[in-house]
């Protein structure tokens, strides 16, 4: 039994790391209609950012995190201008080809800045502590916590606010939503500040819990595709939810697998899950 709460634990850490990154996949895709490969390496260009302050400028770490998530708002809306808006007229697989070209540029710039090799926001040993047999970090119970303060806050903006009504709007019928006079150039800038900041706090949780690489975010993005489509392309709160049941059911399959095979676990879930029920446990739109 502890060793599968301890499994819940991490999983539930994996799976807040999953769910803020599957955020922007899901609505690029809900709202723009083309899976942005790029998004993993977003998730890395914030973690560096933070790694830059933090780290090499020996500024304070919540410096470093606030500052990731404008920087990497900043390089998402700057290559939606200069190369995913010129083809929105185009078929969607130009701008997912397009999308690759942009995640290359985005890691060979991280590896020509900061190099190749692994890197740590901090070189200190923490010890893990134990509550009732089960072994944490602080760090760990502080992501956990951090990503549920800010799915309630995208919850509230999406539910309450204009923009957020109008992205939904978006997410499940763009067509119907520009009749309808919905701005749809200010609905996709919104898209890609959500998307950004939510990839920057992804990229800096994951460096948190384990250590930077230039392909991490890369390493990553099947799971935030599997965790999208669990929840119903367009579903923000699906795609959250989906995060969660990707994370938690890869530490689990460690109880059967080697945990080398745990990566496999997304992809067997998003092939089962097209096989069964293509719209998405949130009945999203059919991908």
């Amino acid at each position: 039994m502890i060793e599968i709460l301890q499994l819940l634990l991490y999983g539930t850490l994996l799976g807040s790391i999953i769910a803020l990154g599957a955020v922007g996949v899901t609505l690029t895709f809900g709202i723009l209609g083309f899976a942005n490969f790029a998004h993993g390496d977003l998730m890395a260009f914030g973690a560096y950012v933070c790694f830059l302050l933090y780290t090499q400028l020996a500024m304070p770490f919540w410096l470093g995190l606030v500052a990731a998530v404008p920087a990497t708002i900043l390089l998402a809306v700057v290559v939606d201008r200069v190369l995913y808006r010129r083809f929105r007229a185009s078929r969607p697989i130009i701008s997912l080809i397009s999308s690759f070209g942009a995640a290359l540029i985005v890691r060979s710039a991280i590896q020509i800045i900061w190099g190749p090799g692994t890197h740590l926001y901090s070189s200190k040993l923490v010890m893990a502590q134990r509550f009732e047999g089960i072994r944490y970090k602080p760090d760990q119970l502080l992501i956990i916590a951090a990503t549920l303060v800010v799915v309630i806050a995208l919850h509230l903006f999406l539910q309450r606010t204009r923009v957020g009504k109008a992205m939904r709007a978006m997410a499940d019928n763009a067509t119907l939503a520009r009749l309808s006079g919905i701005d749809t150039e200010r609905v996709i800038l919104w898209t890609w500040v959500i998307g950004g900041g939510l990839a920057a706090l992804a990229g800096v949780f994951l460096a948190m819990d384990t250590r930077l690489q230039p392909e991490m975010g890369w390493f990553l993005l099947l799971a935030c595709f599997a965790a999208a489509i669990l929840g119903g392309i367009g579903k923000p709160m699906g795609a959250i939810a989906g995060g969660y049941i990707i994370g938690i059911m890869m530490e689990l399959s460690t109880l059967v697998l080697p945990a080398e095979y745990s990566p496999v676990v997304p992809f067997a879930i998003m092939v089962l899950l097209l096989l069964v029920r293509p719209t998405g446990l949130f009945a999203g739109r059919s991908t």
